[in-house]
């Protein structure tokens, strides 16, 4: 073992590991075996590290103290919306969270995922980080749209009416319809549409030429994945693209057309949030990884490690452990042209954004990793070069003036924390863990100023379903470890009354006021609220581990986007940040 120890180190794959309880596991032979011969199969060979960087800090915003609306888009209820939240939905969201006194409206990632699978729900496994999910854009809004028939109003109503998101038809009818735009732009277009459409085209460049054609080539050759497609086109290079950009100019066009219809719909969200004064305005989310099957692992095959997918190893809440199925980067092709892979993405994620959130960012220092077809226990740590990617993140925000917050939870290496602080980056801080050994909820004077601090998040219960212990049922319903028993949730409950006290006088003792009042007292910077917990519901959003059997990514709210101006909740909860000084002066 010594010997593949030592060339696991080589390939910078750390051998054992200390979970969240302190005890150390060691990696088993053949998992450090077959990650050796992934990175081995790259062709890359590991580098020699560099000296210890210099930090530099990342964009800070104004110093004051704020508090943020969390949605998912997909979610929002409209009387106008096709049967998901879309972008002109998202316009009113910053409207209506300005007025309430909010700096910023927190999103679930809107990355590109595979429209013509549209099931295939999670916003964390995306075809490609690097361009906008198209179901998101309101097609009443696109200029060319010749309008609704009889027809399809009914079937928008009907839509409109589902409890859950009906992907599949959802997309479908958009598809249908945003084709009828295209056809009147490729017909009609005046000079200044097609004039900023071709901007945008030569500003995207190389990369929409490679997200349009594998579009389209996907669908020619589906069901096949990329990696058995005719030899031409699983390593095309830039001269074959563009033959078939020609070739193909109508099905490539149009999937260039839904992606500037998208950024320019979002781009009018974010105006909105400048013209009201929200110092912070988009808060962007982007996944840690992306689908083996999809734009981005074809475009990036050199910066991928392939035959390996990443996770995370057992912890307190998820007991057998996470194996997210997700493509990740190779740590030794990322410093290829000062880590252009990693730059492309904070551009993107910064585009319309005032602050972004890093999923997972403990894998800028390492990620778990699990050789395919292994489970979730039987895989190995990967280093990462550290400094030079927080190095490249930091000169990105500072460019963008774009707040970075990293999502910091589960296994935190030594000194991670302390290391990302010294480069600016903001902590992610979820009252549900921030504990003391015996349980007892942290005072808020134990949170750190540059964090953003929360209930909980989307993988955990929403404040509802905790306190009501709901989610524990849920999970025995469906089968699965709750991680925790009813007896050990009862003393949390109580200790969580006894931290908010003070702050539930005001209100009743189970009412979400009192934990906004709670977070709002932290020196946290940002503090963020979902719209589920304002709203008192009680189904997840997403419980890690299942797929069929729980409807993940699905949920409408129940309550209009127009009603919720003058939803009490609401109300109330902006009022408490109000009182604590976080809210926005117009």
């Amino acid at each position: 073992m010594n010997g593949l120890a030592e060339a696991a180190s080589r390939w910078a794959i750390e051998p054992d590991y200390v979970d969240v309880f302190g005890r150390c596991h060691r990696a088993s032979a053949e998992a450090l075996t077959r990650l050796i011969e992934a990175m081995r199969m790259a062709g890359i060979e590991p580098q020699p590290v560099g000296p210890a960087i210099r930090p530099l800090a990342a964009y800070q915003g104004d110093g004051r103290r704020y508090w943020a609306l969390a949605v998912q888009l997909y979610a929002v209820h409209s009387r106008r919306n096709w049967g998901i939240g879309d972008f002109t939905d998202l316009a009113c969201l910053v409207d209506l969270a300005a007025t309430h006194g909010a700096a910023a409206v927190g999103l679930n990632p809107l990355h590109a995922l595979f429209i013509d699978r549209p099931e295939h729900a999670s916003p964390y496994a995306p075809n490609s980080r690097l361009f906008l999910n198209p179901i998101y854009i309101d097609v009443d809004a696109v200029p060319e749209f010749p309008g609704r028939s009889s027809r399809l109003n009914a079937e928008i109503a009907a839509l409109r009416a589902t409890r859950r998101i009906a992907y599949a038809r959802v997309a479908e009818i958009k598809l249908d319809a945003l084709r009828l735009a295209h056809r009147a732009f490729r017909d009609h277009a005046g000079s200044a549409r097609r004039a900023d459409f071709d901007a945008y085209r030569a500003e995207q460049g190389d990369r929409l030429l490679r997200f349009a054609c594998f579009e389209v080539l996907r669908r020619r050759y589906a069901p096949a994945p990329w990696w058995d497609w005719p030899l031409r086109w699983r390593h095309p290079d830039r001269r074959d693209l563009e033959e078939f950009r020609h070739i193909e100019d109508e099905a490539c066009e149009f999937h260039e057309f839904l992606q500037w219809i998208a950024d320019r719909q979002m781009a009018r969200c974010a105006e909105i949030a400048r013209r009201r004064g929200m110092p912070i305005g988009l808060y962007t989310d982007l996944a840690i990884g992306i689908d083996p099957h999809g734009a981005d692992a074809w475009s990036e095959q050199k910066s991928m490690l392939h035959a390996v997918t990443i996770g995370a190893p057992p912890d307190e809440f998820n007991p057998a452990g996470q194996n997210w199925g997700l493509l990740y980067f190779n740590p030794h092709a990322l410093p290829k042209d000062d880590f252009a892979a990693i730059r492309r993405l904070m551009r993107t994620a910064m585009r319309h954004a005032g602050a972004v959130r890093l999923d997972h960012v403990l894998g800028l220092k390492r990620i778990y990793m699990i050789p395919a077809a292994s489970s979730a226990h039987d895989g190995a740590y990967v280093r990462f070069p550290f400094a030079e990617q927080l190095r490249t993140i930091v000169e990105e925000s500072r460019r963008a003036r774009c707040i970075v917050i990293g999502e910091d939870l589960g296994t935190v290496p030594d000194d991670f924390r302390a290391t990302v602080a010294r480069w600016g980056l903001w902590s992610s801080r979820v009252m549900l863990f921030e504990r003391e050994h015996d349980g007892r909820f942290r005072p808020p004077n134990a949170y750190p100023e540059r964090a953003i601090a929360s209930f909980a998040t989307h993988d955990l219960p929403l404040y509802r379903s905790w306190i009501t212990a709901h989610d524990l049922q849920l999970k025995q319903e469906l089968g699965l470890d709750p991680g925790e028993s009813s007896e050990a949730r009862v003393r949390a409950q109580q200790f969580l009354r006894e931290a908010t006290t003070q702050y539930a006088r005001r209100f009743h003792e189970d009412d979400v006021t009192a934990i906004a009042a709670f977070l709002a007292a932290t020196p946290c910077r940002l503090v963020a609220i979902s719209m589920e917990d304002v709203l008192g519901l009680s189904d997840p959003i997403n419980i890690p581990g299942t797929t069929a059997q729980y409807p993940n990514w699905r949920h409408k709210l129940p309550v209009a986007l127009e009603d919720l101006g003058d939803h009490d909740g609401l109300r109330r909860i902006a009022e408490v940040f109000a009182q604590a000084g976080r809210a926005i002066a117009e």
